[in-house]
């Protein structure tokens, strides 16, 4: 093994100068324990050792030849002044690693983080030399130089900011441009978790560009963009961004009610995310006292708590089941009795249903198979053309649709139970039963 390394070390130094980061890195995953440098070091002396142990001991000019170069590197070693030219592999890269460090805690300034994780964008003369060198080499043992460029900063990027390294789940990402000499930040979004009730009906659970033009302003949305002056988003985006310093914001929600549904009870889950934010040490407490006076009676959020960017993929894909109550209207009058045995037959078996068509435009046209779990009849009007009625379903199911039947798309449907045109005028959603995050 000690023959295998010395000769592929000596046949890196008949290259030309090398830096002991750039031999050691050759023999990285060797002797554990050692930083790159101190690897690259121990071994140009070994080298210069055994040549001088062969000098004294043969006149074999090829073998002395091949070991030579080593004795430069040895005298530097050991402190004697020799020629200084530049590691052709790193072109002296890891002589400026305090420069790289000052770089990099002048871009953080500003930026509130806790973890971070290095990068390094090698510059193409880099990669080229790399390349080379792991040809000539030939060895099994090494790492990338960009490998021990990030762990090399990021080991006194951590002494000096007292923050921690993270690989899995980063605040920020810092990737240090070679060829460029700047360094690049990602910071990475902060998440909260909460519930919101929405008070009033007629506002979308989020952004809802034009149809007509998209976004870029037109006749239609009056120039606006929007097609809704605001939302559930709206209401909460303006403080967030205020608190965290973030550039934008994006709404998460566990689900969505209709425009004109009112969302009551504890409210629906949501994330929502601060995209490239300043500052994560937040007040959350506050935070949704600012977001409620802000939105002025419209919607209210309680709850707030910090989540992770996994928390997002949970809410959307949880499974919960939701109660609603309807006020339903009837084209006919009808009695309470044919009305109760209708609402019997909805709850005794799935009600299958195809996309409906109010939503056919933006959602994929598909079959669906839900259960409703009960139907409670609250209050049948003295004329018998209108009901309060509330009922517990799957989530994923149109319960507008379980009314008026549209047009056949579900089944079965109220309206073909009772064989009247049923309609619901006023929805409310007021529980969301689920477990999140």
């Amino acid at each position: 093994m000690t023959d295998n390394i010395l000769t592929t070390a000596s046949r890196i130094l008949t290259e030309g100068p090398i830096c002991d980061h750039c031999m050691g890195r050759m023999f990285a995953k060797l002797s554990t324990g050692l930083s790159n440098d101190q690897r690259g070091a121990a071994i140009k002396l070994a080298l210069a050792l055994e040549y001088d142990k062969m000098r004294s001991e043969t006149s074999d000019d090829a073998q002395l030849k091949l070991l030579a170069p080593s004795s430069i590197y040895a005298r530097k070693t050991l402190g004697i002044k020799d020629d200084d030219n530049k590691c052709w592999v790193c072109n002296g890269l890891f002589r400026h690693l305090d420069t790289w460090v000052k770089r990099v805690i002048a871009a953080l300034e500003g930026c509130e983080f806790d973890t971070f994780l290095m990068g390094t964008r090698p510059s193409g003369l880099l990669i080229e030399n790399e390349e080379i060198l792991w040809a000539i080499s030939g060895t099994r043992w090494a790492e990338p130089l960009k490998t021990e460029m990030n762990r090399e900063i990021g080991k006194r990027v951590e002494a000096k900011l007292k923050k921690k390294a993270d690989l899995k789940h980063p605040h920020v990402v810092v990737l240090m441009d070679i060829a460029q000499e700047i360094i690049e930040l990602d910071v990475r979004s902060l998440y909260i978790f909460g519930h919101y009730k929405k008070m009033i009906r007629g506002i979308p659970q989020t952004r809802w560009p034009c149809r007509e033009c998209k976004g870029s302003g037109c006749e239609h949305c009056n120039h606006t963009g929007s097609m809704y002056p605001e939302s559930v988003d709206e209401l909460i985006r303006p403080e967030v961004m205020r608190f965290t310093g973030a550039k934008d914001t994006v709404f998460h929600g566990a689900g969505r009610e209709d425009i004109d549904a009112l969302m009551l009870g504890t409210g629906r889950p949501f994330i929502v995310e601060a995209v490239k934010p300043n500052k994560r040490h937040i007040d959350l407490t506050r935070l949704a006292h600012k977001i409620n006076r802000y939105a002025n009676g419209k919607i209210a959020v309680s709850g707030l708590i910090f989540a992770k960017h996994s928390d997002v993929e949970l809410i959307k894909q949880a499974k919960a089941d939701k109660v609603y109550s309807l006020r339903v209207s009837f084209k006919e009058q009808i009695s309470e009795e044919k009305l109760k045995s209708a609402i019997d037959i909805l709850t005794q078996t799935s009600i299958n249903q195809q996309t409906p068509t109010r939503v056919a435009h933006r959602r994929a046209d598909l079959k669906r198979v839900r259960n409703v779990h009960y139907i409670k009849l609250e209050q049948l009007s003295t004329d018998g053309v209108s009901a309060v009625i509330e009922l517990r379903c799957e989530g994923g199911l149109y319960v507008k649709e379980l009314v008026s039947g549209d047009d056949g798309r579900t089944t079965p449907s109220l309206g073909a139970s009772l064989g009247v045109e049923a309609k619901v005028t006023e929805l409310d959603v007021i529980k969301i039963d689920g477990i999140f995050i």
